[in-house]
């Protein structure tokens, strides 16, 4: 008789089961091209060649910076722009903070469209073609800050300042807000957030870089996704050090402060921080397992059952999939000695902390000594924030968003998304409840790895898209 009670509740458990995947069901995706926008597309590109050649690299130490280079790029704008600076306001709350003020019909709502026309430093031995002179080859242009992100910069104000040449007045005021500090956290969009809040300035919505159209990153979706960010996780940097004086290299101790060092990023590394589903990432797996074949969608329809053998299967494949999940530490600099035969006085190494969104700097910090579990070790955090709140998503500016995707990428399904890295968005999560980030682009996975590093370059196809959607985007604002 108990055998037949629990063959019963298997097939009652497995019906339920089921029946969750079975709702799970995609949403029709409109597969019609919208009417084309209409610009000056080699004027476009042509402007992006001349932003690419502003050589507008961000350093840590911001001695290393040519500023030159930065007041220069601010000083093309106008020539570049010219229907942005007669209509729009602009302000300068920073020495590298630029704000257009666009004056809509109505001023309750406002919105805020922005990017970062800082980029990070280049090693040219390593490009194919030189990183700062725009080279056009083969409708590729070749460049630092092509995707990161001079492209967004170039798509929001070259968007602006056609549909003021055709007339457009949007219907909310919109911001345009630019920063030239973004690579190192600097003050760019501290400023422009200062100074939203001495003008007593609420923002309906707010859209950054971040996620973006791609093809192949989830198991079993064949179509392309694109992948809005509502939430970031937090960063911080982590220095390990062990002051010891240094000495000479042939009476070393039982233990030196180099193998101390790696015994306790060996000891972090052995022991990942616990896996947590947040709710920007459960949306994002909800969001694409729709369009999943029905074993995922059952896997991820039932997570109350399941969470263990995702948290599993994330740990197991790393990468992108990991991330989504836990918080990650990455060793990324080290330090010792000047000279082969002399031990270091004040060896370290410094790790990147990209937080999920049930911890923050400080339970970081606690995990940390206690895994080292090393008083010798002292831990000091040279930068951190926490992560970002999770933006709403059931309101009229994602549906808008949302709607310029499927009008310039039809048959693209559009979700949530936790965003792995950090950006300048993240300062205006305290103006606005809606801080999306998403660069309007296909892609692929080659490109994503060219994001800081050689060969950076965009199509030209894509720099007119780029354009194109803002455009589809204001005409909604």
């Amino acid at each position: 008789m108990i055998w037949v009670i629990l063959l019963v509740l298997l097939a009652v458990w497995v019906l339920v089961l089921c029946i969750r995947a079975a709702r799970l069901k995609p949403e029709v995706l409109p597969e019609e091209t919208a009417p084309e926008m209409h610009f000056d597309r080699e004027k476009a590109v042509r402007d992006l060649q001349t932003l690419i050649r502003f050589r507008t690299v961000s350093h840590e130490d911001q001695r290393l910076d040519d500023d030159t280079q930065f007041e220069e790029l601010i000083a093309s704008l106008p020539a570049l722009f010219p229907h942005v600076h007669e209509v729009c306001t602009f302000t300068m709350p920073g020495p590298r903070s630029l704000v257009f003020h666009w004056k809509g019909t109505k001023h309750d709502k406002p919105g805020v469209l922005m990017a970062h026309f800082d980029v990070v430093p280049v090693d040219e031995s390593g490009w194919d073609k030189p990183a700062f002179e725009g080279i056009i080859e083969d409708g590729v242009l070749w460049g630092r800050g092509t995707i990161d992100t001079k492209c967004t910069f170039l798509g929001v104000l070259e968007a602006a300042d056609n549909l003021i040449a055709q007339g457009y007045t949007p219907s909310q005021d919109l911001y345009l807000c630019f920063s030239g500090t973004e690579e190192v956290n600097g003050d760019g969009a501290p400023a422009i957030i200062r100074w939203f809040k001495e003008q007593d300035i609420r923002l309906d919505f707010v859209l950054d870089e971040g996620g973006a159209i791609v093809e192949n990153v989830f198991p079993g979706v064949k179509k392309p996704v694109a992948v809005v960010g509502i939430a970031e996780k937090g960063t911080m940097s982590v220095r390990l050090s062990v002051p010891t004086g240094g000495g000479h290299a042939s009476t070393p101790p039982a233990m030196s402060s180099i193998g101390r060092l790696a015994r306790a990023v060996r000891r972090i590394e052995d022991h990942p921080f616990p896996a947590h589903l947040s709710d920007a990432a459960e949306s994002t797996f909800l969001g694409m397992s729709k369009h999943a074949p029905f074993a995922l969608r059952l896997l991820f329809a039932n997570l109350w059952c399941f969470r263990p053998l995702l948290y599993l299967a994330c740990r197991l494949m790393g990468g992108e999939l990991n991330a989504l999940v836990r918080t990650t530490v990455a060793f990324t600099q080290m330090q010792g000695s000047s000279a082969f035969n002399v031990m270091p006085p004040n060896p370290h190494m410094v790790c990147n902390v990209r937080i999920n969104s049930d911890e923050t700097t400080g339970t970081v910090m606690e995990r940390l000594r206690s895994v080292i579990h090393d008083d010798k070790i002292a831990l000091d955090m040279p930068f951190g924030r926490d992560p970002s709140p999770t933006s709403t998503i059931c309101d009229a500016p994602w549906k808008r968003l949302e709607q310029a995707v499927h009008m310039e990428y039809p048959g693209t399904v559009v979700t949530p998304y936790l965003m792995l890295a950090s950006s300048d968005s993240w300062n205006y999560c305290g103006l606005s409840d809606r801080v999306y980030r998403f660069s309007p682009m296909p892609m692929s996975k080659e490109e994503r790895g060219m994001i800081h590093g050689n060969n950076e370059r965009i199509p030209l196809t894509s720099i007119h898209s780029i354009v194109s959607f803002y455009m589809r985007l204001i005409q909604m604002c």
